[in-house]
């Protein structure tokens, strides 16, 4: 059974019958807040000498990734806080009503299974290339390396500790400040997505430290493709995130596209990596594998059609999967 409340508010206001009451919280207010987060996330990554990256001092220094996820983890407190104390202190909130609009309860355990197989048919081609083309089917089976690359200070940023504090901050925090202001789905949708993909902008300042040698241009290209997707992504979770009202659903959704990196849309299976460095264009997996040898060689020509047609059909089947896949009870708002 859906929550009353502020839900039943929502609701109404989503499917057109007529709420006169003036929204609790303005519109300018929420995209306020939503800014104010991402900064109390973003900035004291460089206050700090022992988090601000330098050309001795990598991002992926163990000392930083751990300074950072303490500041990151704090950040996410406040928050969270603020937000709860928000829609917990509005007329017709309560506890419970903010919890379930944060994605905390329910659970949604089985929302959470259903949008993780949406994303695996999306990445259907990507799992082909990496688990039938390359082999690791064997060592997905085993769990063969899951201890190593968590246990790990790259791959616990990767598919820990930035999947949960980012869906915290821009999902979690965020997405029901703009539902309490009455912000259409499809602003909501394409705006907190823009400020997560701006969120990401400061690797540009970070790669320029650390890789001084490359080019201006080819790291305005990266950091370019890197806001394209990011965006494209947080429109993704979020629209997840709406239709579930699970906060578990998007962490893991996160986690996965993570560990699968960008799909590969040109080239040969086993291609070399381009100038923009791995964790564009071979996903955020390759940190972890930092010695993989990216000269291998190509398969043979039909292994790439297969891809290409399987990477095909999973988009397709995506597409088709998409409202039945996101439908929930517990679904945040009307679609």
């Amino acid at each position: 059974m859906a929550p009353t409340g502020l839900y039943s508010r929502f609701k109404a206001y989503y499917t057109g019958e007529k709420d006169p009451e003036v929204p609790p919280v303005s519109t300018t207010t929420a995209v306020a807040l939503l800014v104010l987060y991402t900064l109390i996330y973003v900035l004291p990554f460089y206050i700090s000498s022992t988090t601000r990256p330098s050309p001795q001092l990598s991002r992926d220094a163990p000392s930083v990734i751990r300074g950072r996820i303490r500041s990151v983890t704090l950040s996410c407190i406040i928050c969270s806080v603020t937000t709860f104390v928000i829609l917990s202190s509005v007329e017709h909130g309560d506890p419970f009503q903010s919890l379930h609009l944060m994605g905390y309860y329910p659970i949604g355990l089985d929302e959470t299974v259903k949008t993780v197989a949406l994303t695996a048919i999306l990445f259907a081609g990507p799992l082909f290339e990496a688990g039938i083309a390359e082999g690791g089917w064997r060592d997905w089976i085993r769990l063969r390396g899951v201890n190593e690359t968590v246990s790990g200070w790259i791959g616990w940023r990767n598919y820990v500790a930035g999947p949960l504090t980012e869906e915290v901050l821009f999902r979690s925090a965020s997405v029901p400040l703009l539902l309490l202001s009455q912000v259409s789905n499809a602003r909501i949708i394409f705006l907190t997505p823009v400020v997560f993909g701006l969120a990401h902008v400061h690797h540009f300042y970070e790669f320029r430290i650390t890789h001084p040698h490359t080019s201006i241009i080819a790291a305005l290209l990266r950091s370019l493709l890197q806001f394209s997707y990011t965006t494209l992504f947080g429109g993704y979770v979020t629209f997840i995130y709406m239709r579930s009202g699970s906060l578990l659903s998007v962490i893991l959704v996160h986690a996965f596209c993570n560990w699968r990196g960008l799909p590969r849309f040109w080239g040969r299976i086993s291609a070399a990596e381009t100038v923009m460095g791995p964790d564009v264009g071979e996903g955020k997996r390759s940190e972890d594998n930092p010695t993989k040898n990216s000269n291998d060689d190509k398969l043979a020509i039909v292994w790439d059609i297969a891809y290409y047609l399987i990477l095909l059909f999973g988009a397709v089947a995506w597409y088709k999967s998409l409202w039945t896949l996101t439908e929930s009870d517990s679904a945040l708002t009307t679609f």
